[in-house]
C-alpha cells in the first residue's frame, strides 16, 4: 500500500484537520489546532534500514499499546524522528490493512484532541 492519496483524504476528513508541508524534513504534516497528529514521509539515506526508503506515517499512540503493536506487527516501528515511546512509524508499503491504519490514525487524532481545551473540543464536535 504505497499510494498515500487515500490517507491524505482520510486525515483531512477529521474535524479541524489542517495540512502543511515541512520542506526541510520532506514531511506532510496533519495538525489540529497546531498540534501534530500525523506526518507522512519517506526517509532516505537512513542508517536504520527499517525506515529507509519506506513511505510511512508517524502516529501518536498510547505507550503501552505502542509496544504491543510493535510486537505484533513488523510494519509498525518506533516513531521516526519522534518520541519513540509515544509515537509509532507505520510503514505504508507493508502488510498492514487499510482498516488498521485508519484505526491507528483515529487513535492518534483522539489522543491529540483529548489534550486540547474543552471548549476547543466542543467546537470541533460542532463543526465536525
Amino acid at each position: 500500500m504505497t499510494d498515500t492519496q487515500w490517507l491524505d483524504g482520510y486525515l483531512l476528513s477529521k474535524a479541524g484537520a489542517e495540512h502543511d508541508f515541512k520542506v526541510e524534513w520532506g514531511w506532510d504534516r496533519y495538525m489540529v489546532r497546531g498540534k501534530l497528529f500525523a506526518a507522512i514521509c519517506r526517509p532516505e539515506g537512513m542508517k536504520d534500514e527499517r525506515y529507509n526508503g519506506h513511505p510511512l506515517v508517524n502516529l501518536k499512540c498510547d505507550p503501552c499499546r505502542a509496544e504491543l503493536l510493535r510486537a505484533e506487527f513488523p510494519d509498525i516501528l518506533p516513531g521516526f524522528y519522534c518520541d519513540k515511546k509515544t509515537w509509532n512509524a507505520v510503514l505504508l508499503d507493508g502488510d498492514l490493512t487499510g482498516e488498521l491504519i485508519k484505526e491507528l490514525c483515529d487513535d492518534s487524532y483522539r489522543l491529540i484532541v483529548e489534550k486540547l481545551p474543552k471548549y476547543v473540543q466542543g467546537e470541533l464536535v460542532e463543526n465536525g
